[in-house]
């Protein structure tokens, strides 16, 4: 089972009603963002991310008005963080524990 990050602008990411983001915004993101890229063999609001990767295919998708993702490292953490600072969102961990900066990464529970 793998640990997800949640880019959600709600206190709890699974109680976002009010507060999501929204499927528009999401693929606006993605089409003004060259780095990520629809993946629909994944799913309709899939992408793969381009950037500075992990070894690792690293991968966002958006649901009910969150963007997540499994088993992130620290560069996955700073392109999250990044989407969220676009979307006036912020960075939480199934935990529901917030992650504020690139360095917060070693904390990330890597197999739970």
């Amino acid at each position: 089972m793998g640990y997800d990050i949640h880019v959600t602008r709600a206190i709890d990411w699974q109680d976002n009603r009010g507060q999501e983001i929204s499927e528009k915004e999401w693929l606006a993101l993605v089409e003004a963002d060259s780095e990520l890229t629809l993946d629909p063999p994944n799913g309709k609001h899939a992408v793969i991310w381009s950037g500075e990767a992990s070894p690792s295919e690293a991968w966002f998708d958006w649901y009910k008005g969150n963007i997540f993702t499994t088993n992130p490292d620290r560069a996955v953490l700073t392109k999250a963080l990044g989407i969220a600072a676009f979307l006036d969102a912020h960075v939480l961990g199934d935990d529901g524990k917030i992650y504020h900066r690139e360095d917060d990464w070693q904390q990330i529970p890597q197999n739970a």
